[in-house]
């Protein structure tokens, strides 16, 4: 019987034997800790068995490492390591407990790697196809054949010990410029002997490895190839070269899931993993292409989030399999929601690199609109009410919607006051942007969960101290936002200055030239959503840098943009005037003029502490949350509101 709303993307697919419930596969994601030991602890098998309860088919823990010189930094499981077997059978129990498949991604780093290898300090601690030295200044060995065999029979061996800990799959991380990649790559692999030059020699290691996985597996345990469909790189190869590559893998392993790119490119990384700058789906091309080509089921991978764009990708052909990795984190449940006509309760991934920035600087899993990621464990028996309360919540943000959210799912009586005509706060500014729409998105889905608790929203009433005393609640949850920076300079108050409230409409009604007060992230993001609508755009900013506030990949997405665009930046630039020409400002080579139509205030915010501090004791409990303690991200929103409702 077909799913009623998704026939094809629900419709179970079977794989050597091995059923997946439907089509939408965890793509891999590693572990950003572990214990001392490199084995998952119980904090990272809850997080993937949280990927799993929600409805994916199969889930993939990432960088498996076959073999100690492959290792690219300290916090990657041991397959080589018989010890790693009893976190790694813990695992696949954790996933089998919500009929999910059990993937495991086996990789090397190869040149990439070795930096941090526990590997015999005798031998050389980076290995690639040639002689030279990587990125972080380290010399790289060419591979002998002897080592080529070796770590070919290591992929073997850990396939082995995965398929013993009671894993369904391996997935082999054969792209973005890891070791197999390297190999398979014409700008990477600069060898003369057998496994160099022709694109028969440079395939000949994957497939050695692929032969080595079936003799230590057996022929019915099945193997998923991961491969850059497309370098998209200079000296690269083309998706020409790419359908070549797939046909040669045609029939020996047992899905050819087509990913893009080279991962150590820092522009290349942005389309790897698609920011908020490229469409949905902008590497969906590589896979059908490839599927014309071969009788292997294809996947398809990176950025997707629309299960209506899911069911059309299986639906006409272009791939078999649709993986995720960020929406997984991002909403879970995602297919549950979908597959029981609930997709207007989906919280779509905005491809904002939180999780990405967190993972790797502060070691953590995260999502900035889900604040149970990287908390599974203390979430996973739920927070019941005690003793159910009366809850007022003062503002309509992100956060005061979370937390109303969350206090009434709790059994908690909660009234929402927002002073405007719609809640949503600071996120409203995101609704006509093109690149912002999932973030938008998420005040729509933050709407109906609001109606769905039952909480009483009333908008267009700005809840006053005095009136929060007279209710006599038992608590009073603050989340009035912040206040937006005015600089003191003349003219400040002329009438071709405007805030953001101007991006509340649709087109904004803002003239042709437009000087931007303030280069950090929502500045440069407003510049190129103004610079798309065809606008002569400045930025003027303080400090030695723009977007200083950015995580680094979303900035290096933003710089992709702005670098081909006719977007002018001034840094270390001080505004001193507002003039009836534009903005007269200070540099470190004198006064300039920027000529503008209109001059956009993005200088950042400040808590209005005075207001938030007034509703102190007008209740037995008054919480703070978001903006209105320090202004930050919509993660610091949503995470506070979430858990001060549990603190209830």
């Amino acid at each position: 019987m077909k799913n009623p709303y998704y026939p094809n993307l629900a419709s179970p697919i079977t794989i050597k034997g091995l059923t997946f419930k439907n089509r939408i596969f965890g793509a891999p994601m590693s572990n950003p800790e572990l214990d001392a030991d490199c084995n998952m602890r119980k904090e990272e098998i809850a997080f993937h068995e949280n990927r799993a309860q929600g409805g994916l088919a199969s889930v993939c823990i990432g960088l498996g490492i076959v073999d100690a010189v492959g290792r690219t930094h300290t916090k990657e499981v041991k397959l080589y390591d018989v010890m790693s077997l009893p976190s790694l059978k813990e695992a696949a129990n954790a996933m089998h407990r919500h009929n999910c498949n059990a993937v495991m991604e086996l990789a090397h780093g190869g040149k990439y790697a070795g930096a941090r290898s526990h590997g015999d300090k005798s031998k050389p601690l980076v290995l690639g196809p040639n002689d030279e030295v990587n990125p972080e200044g380290l010399a790289v060995t060419q591979m002998t054949e002897e080592e080529i065999y070796r770590v070919a029979d290591c992929f073997a061996s850990a396939a082995a010990l995965v398929q013993k800990a009671g894993f369904d799959m391996v997935l082999v991380h054969g792209g973005h410029g890891w070791l197999l990649g390297q190999f398979m790559s014409p700008g990477m692999n600069r060898r003369t002997d057998r496994w160099g030059g022709s694109l028969e020699n440079r395939m000949r290691f994957p497939l050695l490895v692929i032969e080595k996985i079936r003799e230590a597996c057996g022929p019915a345990f099945p193997i998923e190839y991961r491969m850059s469909g497309a370098e998209l790189v200079e000296g690269g190869y083309t998706l020409e070269e790419g359908v070549k590559m797939a046909r040669m893998l045609d029939g020996k392993v047992d899905i050819i899931h087509v990913s893009a790119g080279v991962h150590e490119d820092p522009d290349v990384f942005t389309l790897t993993h698609p920011s908020m700058f490229v469409e949905h789906g902008c590497n969906v091309y590589l896979a059908a292409e490839i599927k014309k080509h071969v009788k292997t089921p294809v996947a398809t991978v990176g950025g997707l989030n629309d299960p209506d764009m899911m069911e059309e990708i299986i639906a006409s052909g272009k791939a078999d399999i649709v993986e995720l990795a960020r929406q997984s984190l991002c909403d879970p449940y995602f297919p549950e929601k979908a597959f029981s006509g609930n997709k207007d309760d989906i919280t779509r991934c905005c491809r904002c690199f939180t999780c990405f920035y967190n993972y790797l600087t502060n070691r953590t899993f995260c999502c900035a609109f889900n604040p149970v990621i990287g908390n599974e464990l203390a979430n996973r028996s739920g927070f019941p009410a005690t003793t159910p309360k009366k809850v007022l919540v003062a503002g309509g943000g992100p956060g005061g919607m979370e937390a109303a959210i969350t206090a009434a799912k709790r059994g908690h009586s909660v009234t929402l006051y927002e002073k405007n005509s719609r809640l949503g706060g600071q996120l409203l500014s995101e609704e006509h942007i093109p690149f912002k729409q999932d973030m938008y998105q998420f005040v729509r889905v933050l709407e109906g969960r609001l109606k769905k608790a039952g909480v009483e929203i009333r908008l267009d009433t700005e809840l006053t101290p005095q009136q929060a005393a007279a209710e006599k609640a038992d608590v009073v949850m603050v989340a009035i936002g912040a206040k937006q920076i005015v600089p003191p300079i003349p003219g400040i108050d002329s009438s071709k200055v405007t805030d953001l409230h101007a991006l509340h409409q649709s087109p904004p009604a803002l003239g042709q030239k437009i000087v931007i007060l303030g280069g950090g992230l929502v500045g440069c993001e407003s510049a190129i959503y103004l610079d798309s609508l065809g606008k002569d755009v400045t930025i003027v900013e303080m400090k030695e840098d723009w977007a200083a506030d950015s995580y680094f990949m979303h900035k290096n997405a933003m710089n992709m943009y702005i670098r081909d665009s006719r977007i002018k930046i001034h840094v270390q630039t001080t505004a001193k005037e507002v003039t009836d020409q534009g903005l007269l400002c200070t540099t470190p080579d004198g006064e300039l003029l920027l000529p503008a139509d209109n001059i956009l205030l993005a200088a950042g915010m400040r808590p209005d502490r005075a207001a938030a501090d007034a509703f102190y004791n007008t209740a037995p409990r008054v919480f703070q949350i978001g903006d209105c303690i320090k202004p930050g991200r919509v993660l610091e929103a949503i995470s506070l509101g979430y858990y001060r409702a549990l603190d209830i």
